[in-house]
């Protein structure tokens, strides 16, 4: 895409603090970050979200999460890491190509777990629920 900041990043047109990158993705940091290691994850390819991006490139993504999270954890030491995608607007999601944040999680850092994130609990059963959504269950 044109004007996609993360597409430029991928594509060497905007500097960026990059710690891992492949054929696939790339791993930069965060220039807002909200810990020390904070990290972006993005697809070379432009995929505004997870539901966009093929299914042949999730697996490469998602390893280069797993690559960049080890580096992290080897370097800075965290006590463990929130690992997250903001999807869509309304979650928060503000450059529209799909990035994994790997966020760094120290003892006493004044975070929490992702169950923070919202508290919209269903009036519906999750035995409903799930009945709901596995009508859409994808053929084999």
């Amino acid at each position: 895409m044109v004007d996609c900041l993360f597409c430029k990043i991928a594509k060497k047109e905007i500097p960026a603090e990059i710690i891992y990158e492949d054929g696939e993705a790339l791993a930069f940091l965060d220039i807002h970050p909200k810990a020390p290691g904070h990290t972006m994850v993005i697809p070379k390819v432009h995929a505004e979200t997870i539901l966009d991006l093929p299914r042949e490139k999730l697996g490469p993504v998602f390893a280069a999460v797993q690559k960049a999270a080890q580096m992290i954890e080897t370097a800075l030491r965290p006590s463990g890491f929130t690992i997250g995608i903001n999807h869509g607007k309304v979650s928060g999601q503000v450059i529209d190509h799909l990035h994994i944040h790997i966020i760094p999680r120290f003892l006493s850092d004044g975070g929490s777990s992702i169950h923070s994130v919202v508290n919209n609990p269903p009036k519906e059963s999750i035995k409903e629920i799930k009945e709901l959504i596995e009508k859409f269950k994808p053929k084999a």
